[in-house]
């Protein structure tokens, strides 16, 4: 139905929306072809609508007082958090989930330009780093750069007053360690996601972009999914292995989410997108995809949008979202939050209804954060 109704808007204008519209409609680098009038009505839908970008490291904050000289944190450069948020308030960002990275000290660039770990935590290191890098997000919060986001009134809030809200979250589960209670700590300190596994293999299991050393969740694993069910903590399961996602699905009593990634195609493979059969053990268990745009089969904005509406064909428009990985993607296709507006700008165009484009920009992640579903998990899946 959704696709079919593309086509038949395919070409046409969307309908210009009162009040001014801007004067000009989205750059040519995009690849996007929006009258002025259809970017106009991107921005107003902002203003009717709370956004989230489900995953970003805004300004690559976690490097801020970063003792470390891997080649990974050097190329990254430091930190911008400031020129970053101003252009999330420009674009009319309601939220973001701000990232730490557990495993960032480790990460070296391949030679295949991705990333890998090139050694192993010393004692005692994955906890300090989770501890100074959500201290950075306590920070920011206590100068009121950012609003908090601890829950939807939150974000509820920060919309009404124009103010970027920071959901506090984490990529890689290495600092809980095999020790529980880190879990419910991390919930303490207003952390609301982890994925669980990111480049480095873990206690709790495998990335998908190397070779399994476990079939899927390790015992440690499974122990971490129950207990961030538990604790109200959204289990992300980008970067892990289809094992991982599998029986973590088979356990999760609580929708989970594939945060950034995108399908792959006959056309198009590459280890960090995933097979429509991975996605929808996410989706079919109440869960969300938030596509990425990286430069991973993407030359434009233009590109990445129609990998958006791919998602939609494939998990259906409750299931999807928007996960940049700004400011530390790969190759990307956007690149400003001054141009968040151009994401729903582009959908209603291309002939998404209104409220569609509302569960994709953040109504969906909003539903996970609420926490109102749960899931019996497949016990015959464990």
């Amino acid at each position: 139905m959704i696709a079919t109704r593309r086509r038949l808007l395919a070409g046409l204008s969307a309908s210009a929306v009162a009040g001014p519209a801007l004067a000009q409609g989205a750059p040519a680098t995009t690849g996007l072809k929006l009258t002025p009038a259809q970017v106009a009505a991107g921005r107003a839908f902002l203003a009717r609508h709370p956004s989230v970008d489900v995953h970003a490291h805004p300004g690559v904050f976690f490097l801020r007082d970063y003792a470390g000289a891997n080649a990974t944190a050097k190329a990254m450069g430091p930190p911008f958090e400031a020129k970053v948020l101003a252009a999330m308030a420009q674009g009319h960002v309601t939220a973001a989930l701000f990232n730490c990275v557990a495993d960032a000290a480790l990460l070296e660039r391949t030679p295949a330009g991705g990333l890998a770990p090139a050694r192993e935590f010393q004692p005692g290191e994955a906890w300090a780093e989770y501890r100074r890098q959500i201290g950075l997000l306590h920070a920011m919060v206590a100068r009121h750069e950012v609003a908090p986001g601890r829950n939807v009134a939150d974000i509820t809030a920060a919309q009404a007053a124009r103010k970027v809200a920071a959901v506090f979250a984490v990529e890689g589960g290495d600092f809980i360690e095999n020790r529980m209670e880190r879990v419910h700590a991390a919930y303490g300190d207003g952390v609301r996601a982890i994925t669980i596994i990111h480049y480095h293999p873990n206690q709790i299991g495998d990335p998908q972009t190397s070779a399994p050393r476990f079939p899927g969740l390790t015992d440690v694993g499974r122990d971490v999914v129950r207990e961030m069910n538990r604790a109200g903590i959204i289990v992300d399961l980008a970067h892990a292995s289809f094992g991982v996602v599998r029986d973590a699905v088979g356990i999760s009593t609580r929708p989970m989410m594939l945060s950034h990634t995108n399908l792959k195609r006959p056309d198009l493979d590459h280890p960090r997108l995933v097979s429509v059969e991975h996605a929808r053990l996410v989706t079919e268990h109440g869960g969300i995809v938030g596509s990425w745009p990286s430069g991973i089969g993407h030359k434009t904005m233009a590109d990445w949008i129609d990998s958006i509406l791919r998602l939609v064909d494939a998990l259906g428009v409750d299931h999807v979202a928007i996960g940049t990985d700004m400011d530390a993607n790969y190759l990307p296709v956007f690149g400003d939050y001054a141009d968040w507006p151009l994401i729903p700008a582009a959908l209603l165009a291309r002939g998404l209804h209104e409220a569609e484009v509302a569960k994709i920009m953040g109504g969906n992640f909003l539903r996970l954060l609420g926490g109102r579903e749960t899931v019996k998990p497949d016990r015959a899946k464990i």
